[in-house]
């Protein structure tokens, strides 16, 4: 699964999603905000929860993280801020779902962080470093997709080793 920077190395391998997991669609939204910062003492706490419902219409902020802890409460430090989506297809985030810009993958969902709830949730993305906005190639109207590692929706997808 490449990153989507030209000169650094590949993202890592995909977070491997719950054996509970079952088939479901493709959650998708539109970029409406683009943000340009990165963080190293951020503090996000991980919540508990694996899995996220979402609703067409919904904005929530998009964050990378290198951290891989994924326990309650974990500590995410490290970040880079993409942006703010619009859910323009409704549906269920669930962790290890890959997730794509424009149809390139950039990323595995790891987790959420609510500080901001019931506003929006900060949905935060494994990669190899922390990436920013522009960094990720995002603009205002740029396609984000979270799908299934095994996606079920006609839509082949890259599937964990």
């Amino acid at each position: 699964m490449p990153n989507r920077t030209a000169d650094g190395p590949p993202a890592p391998a995909p977070i491997a999603p719950s054996p509970e997991n079952g088939a479901k669609r493709t959650v998708t939204a539109e970029v409406v905000k683009v943000l340009l910062h990165r963080r190293a003492d951020r503090g996000m706490r991980m919540e508990e929860f694996a899995s996220r419902c979402v609703r067409r219409g919904e904005l929530h902020e998009l964050v990378t993280t290198d951290q891989l802890e994924t326990e309650e409460g974990a500590r995410i430090d490290r970040v880079g801020f993409l942006g703010f989506v619009e859910i323009s297809v409704a549906g269920v985030l669930d962790r290890g779902d890959i997730v794509l810009v424009d149809g390139v993958p950039m990323g595995t969902l790891l987790g959420f962080d609510a500080c901001h709830f019931p506003n929006h949730y900060n949905v935060l993305i494994h990669t190899a470093w922390t990436l920013t906005g522009p960094e990720a190639g995002l603009r205002p109207g740029s396609q984000v997709s979270f799908r299934s590692p095994a996606s079920t929706d006609g839509d082949a997808g890259p599937v964990p080793p």
